[in-house]
């Protein structure tokens, strides 16, 4: 299986798994949760849909007709998780490997972090954290060896690319401290809601005014 094909059977899972949909209604909430293009890039989701069938994950069942639909006019399919589909979720979302903080899988695990449990979900932020934190340093390093050879839009470039990962890097640390808190006895927890944000630690271990957890450039 591809790699991709992966990202998006997790996807197709997690969506089903919160209700039954037919092929359009599921290829409409796919393009909102990967994004149009990167959806596309998958090929037709109704190979996926046939294989995954085969395999035992999900089931297809024509929907009723509605009344005074044509005669002749197909039915819409609707699929919904199988037991073997529901097991095979709840495997992907208990594990915390590295390929889950990865750039490729790590927006589809983060859109279903309300059905994983505490312990993973900040297992993959922490991972996800120190990959970005390892990212910069190594942008950082080649974008100082090369700053005398390289055009002031190449530079531009450069540090437009370091201060999406900074942002996202603090972003990290508003949700790695949420996660965290909540795991703490009330009466140790932040006293007053957001405290915990308004001093966050950038990549370079210099302290930065808090930032909403919601920015994620």
């Amino acid at each position: 299986m591809r790699r991709g094909s992966g990202v998006l059977e997790t996807a197709i899972l997690g969506l089903l798994s919160e209700s039954p949909l037919h092929g359009y209604e599921l290829r409409k909430r796919l393009n909102l949760l990967l994004g149009s293009f990167r959806a596309l890039s998958y090929g037709s989701l109704y190979p996926a849909l046939k294989a995954m069938v085969v395999r035992g994950l999900i089931v297809g069942h024509e929907a009723g007709s509605p009344p005074h639909a044509l005669a002749g006019r197909r039915s819409r399919i609707v699929y919904e998780l199988t037991a073997e589909g529901k097991k095979s979720l709840q495997t992907v979302l208990a594990s915390s490997g590295p390929a889950a903080w990865e750039d490729e899988n790590f927006d589809v695990r983060f859109a279903f972090f309300a059905q994983t449990d505490a312990d993973t979900r900040l297992r993959i932020l922490e991972g996800r954290r120190t990959r970005l934190t390892e990212r910069l340093e190594a942008v950082r390093e080649s974008a100082a060896r090369a700053r005398e050879r390289l055009d002031e839009y190449t530079l531009e470039l450069q540090r437009h690319g370091l201060d999406q990962v900074e942002r996202e890097v603090r972003w990290l640390d508003g949700l790695i401290s949420t996660e965290r808190d909540r795991r703490r006895p009330p009466e140790h927890r932040t006293a007053v809601s957001g405290t915990h944000h308004e001093m966050n630690t950038s990549a370079d271990g210099a302290e930065r005014p808090g930032t909403n957890i919601k920015e994620r450039g």
